[in-house]
């Protein structure tokens, strides 16, 4: 591939054009402060060809985007850069959603987000409330896109159709997804998005780090350990990295690289996460390339039934 031409592909029916593959920054930053320490990471990502940055207000409660603030400087222009809003409960008007997304451009220390997110479809206030607000931000240049996440197909076709009444479109709906998580192949939404044209933004693609092969069942992280992975998780995710660094072999590449290629193929974004440098550098890995479709098939079957 040129390195002068980096892949791209379209963010929904946007202007916007996006690495085939993202960078996640849930971990990075402290508790409402930024980590400078985090720019070998990002120049990292940049190096190899990962243009497409997601953050949350409530990642590291803001310092998150305080770290990408003070980052972010001499590389905004050539960065699609993604946040998200959170529905508290105590969060009742649309107004709200105009005034934190103010508060992430403060805190990201840029005038206009390219994709701004509404976290999750939560209740009191309903889910028409909370994407008209959108449409209101990005009518009013604060942001380029808007997207949703963790929403259904029903939800997101109501988003998509709500928008559209605004001239607008729906860019793209975050959710889970991974060789240990189909769900959204099984439920409709992964259909629904390639027909409606709304990029599916995958997180978690690794599986909490199981499909990298570097965890064993005894030697768990203890956040890990018997709260967000199930058995049933580490039973498959051990009989598909065998067949994960088979095919890593045949490519040149790791299980992890090989794994978040399977999602890129499936036409899908995954956004993995990235503390360091060379984390960056390993999942930027996963573009460039493409898996077989016999070899996309096989790793579905072994999912299938592992």
């Amino acid at each position: 591939m040129n390195e002068a031409l980096p892949e791209r592909i379209s963010l929904g029916q946007s202007e916007l054009r996006i690495s085939p593959l993202g960078m996640g920054t849930n971990a990075w930053g402290f508790s409402r402060r930024a980590d400078p320490s985090k720019q070998p990471a990002l120049e990292a990502a940049i190096a190899g060809g990962i243009n497409f940055i997601d953050t949350a207000e409530v990642y590291q409660f803001g310092g998150s985007e305080k770290t990408l603030g003070a980052l972010l400087p001499e590389h905004r222009a050539e960065l699609v850069l993604a946040t998200k809003f959170f529905p508290y409960p105590w969060r009742l008007s649309k107004a709200s959603l105009k005034a934190a997304l103010q508060g992430s451009l403060q805190r990201l220390g840029t005038p206009q987000v390219d994709l701004y997110i509404l976290h999750f479809p939560m209740p009191p206030v309903p889910l028409e409330s909370w994407v008209e607000a959108l449409a209101d931000v990005q009518q009013a240049g604060l942001a380029r896109a808007v997207g949703i996440s963790n929403c259904n197909a029903r939800q997101t076709r109501q988003a998509q159709a709500l928008l559209a009444a605004r001239g607008l479109s729906l860019a793209s709906n975050q959710v889970e997804y991974s060789l240990l998580n189909r769900s959204v192949e099984h439920n409709g939404l992964l259909e629904t998005c390639r027909e409606l044209g709304v990029t599916l933004v995958a997180y978690r693609p690794l599986g909490y780090g199981l499909l990298t092969g570097k965890y064993r069942p005894e030697d768990l992280p203890a956040l890990l350990h018997g709260r967000l992975i199930r058995k049933s998780d580490l039973h498959r995710a051990s009989g598909l990295i065998g067949l994960l660094s088979e095919l890593g072999q045949t490519h040149g590449k790791t299980p992890a690289q090989v794994a978040l290629n399977w999602i890129i193929c499936k036409g899908a974004v995954p956004i993995p996460g990235a503390k360091h440098a060379a984390q960056a550098t390993q999942n930027a890995g996963a573009l460039g390339w493409r898996l077989e479709p016999a070899e996309v098939q096989a790793l579905e079957q072994q999912a299938a039934f592992s």
